[in-house]
């Protein structure tokens, strides 16, 4: 049996933060529920997968270090990962921190930003960030404001001078829906830069409609065809130019899901994708674009966080939306077939045969966790079996 040390894998988690840089996802943040409480996760710890051996390793962190918290929006401009915002024990946040990921040595040191100019965002946590031309624009989330700022605001929740609302405003670093627990990115359409956030709270009820917002008045699109259900805490990720990947969420009738849809912005047409496990619900978790257009979808939760919050996820869920390169294709069918062709491998050319070893630490990675999960699966139905007789 190979080491279970050495495939280890990140701690389950919701509302943290993944970027991809290069090979590698990076996974810092969030939060756990023990005992009905929730736990920060530590904020001197990052995780990174390795995307061609699947290996994942923790990294402790240096410098001035974000408190732990959850809802951070996290975004990667050349090789450095920004966090804004979030929530801990102490309320909103909005500071800024950067870490380069891109270290000789190993070494992830985190700095606070403070010498920037103009007004930053007000805190808030479960906003979601995108970058056009090196620079980070924020939008929405949920935050406090004073009742003279609530022009542009929905969902007020008490009548004190100081509230918690959702927030509608969009902030350049470097008048659109308010909405919150949604999600965003950019993408080429109509060759203006725009964007498209994702279905939200908002006034109580499930926005199913989607608004374009580029730097001109937004615009309401029309939907062809088939829609999505109604949902929240979702991911929608760009996948090429024109096309949108649509994961999980949570329901308007608090049911979580588990299916996927692709959006072409061309068309405005929606397609759901019908090969998705059933039994892999996901809200609050994060979605990343891999190098080979592959939908990395990591940690979140697999129940309903409005009522039942002990659901957290450590799994990575991997989407292939377009065929693999040729190559990707022989070097999996190696890796799974290592065994068989064993007396062969070592007659490969050294920088394919490079390759191919971190295909067969991937698919042995893979196959020595799914052991595991379902040996854990066994035991806790047996239990459960147990508890009901």
């Amino acid at each position: 049996m190979a080491d279970s040390q050495l495939f280890c894998v990140a701690e389950e988690r919701s509302g943290h933060c993944a970027v991809v840089d290069g090979n590698f996802l990076y996974v810092w943040g969030g939060y756990v529920s023990i005992e009905d409480n929730e736990v920060y996760l530590p904020n001197d710890e990052i995780w990174t997968y390795d995307i061609d051996s699947g290996l994942w390793t923790m990294h402790l962190m240096e410098g001035e270090l974000p408190t732990s918290m959850s809802g951070s929006c996290g975004a990667c401009i050349n090789g450095k990962l920004y966090v804004f915002g979030g929530y801990d024990d102490k309320g909103y946040s909005n500071r800024l921190y950067f870490v380069n990921l891109r270290t000789r040595d190993g070494t992830y040191v985190w700095e606070k930003i403070t010498n920037f100019e103009g007004q930053p965002p007000t805190p808030r946590d479960k906003l979601s960030c995108w970058v056009y031309k090196d620079r980070l624009i924020y939008f929405g989330g949920y935050g406090c404001r004073r009742h003279n700022e609530l022009q542009d605001c929905f969902d007020v929740h008490d009548a004190s001078w100081v509230t918690t609302v959702a927030v509608a405003d969009i902030h350049l670093l470097l008048g659109t829906s308010a909405r919150t627990i949604h999600s965003s990115d950019w993408l080429l359409y109509d060759n203006e830069k725009s964007r498209y956030s994702g279905d939200g709270i908002m006034m109580f009820t499930y926005l199913t409609q989607r608004h374009r917002v580029g730097f001109s008045p937004k615009l309401k699109i029309p939907i062809n065809g088939e829609n999505p259900k109604h949902r929240s805490w979702h991911t929608l990720t760009p996948i090429a130019d024109d096309t949108l990947f649509l994961f999980g969420g949570l329901s308007a009738d608090n049911i979580p899901l588990s299916d996927g849809w692709i959006h072409n912005v061309i068309t405005n047409c929606w397609k759901q994708l019908t090969h998705l496990p059933k039994t892999k619900p996901r809200l609050w978790h994060t979605a990343c674009l891999g190098k080979e257009n592959e939908i990395m979808v990591f940690g979140g939760s697999k129940d309903d966080l409005l009522s039942l919050d002990t659901g957290h996820c450590n799994d990575l869920l991997i989407f292939q939306t377009q065929p693999y390169s040729l190559l990707r294709s022989c070097l999996d069918c190696i890796g799974k077939n290592a065994i068989i062709l064993e007396s062969q491998i070592s007659l490969l050319p050294p920088k394919l045969l490079q390759q191919v070893l971190k295909k067969i630490t991937f698919w042995t990675a893979a196959n020595h966790r799914e052991e595991q999960r379902a040996q854990k699966e066994e035991t806790e139905n047996k239990y459960q079996w147990i508890s009901s007789n």
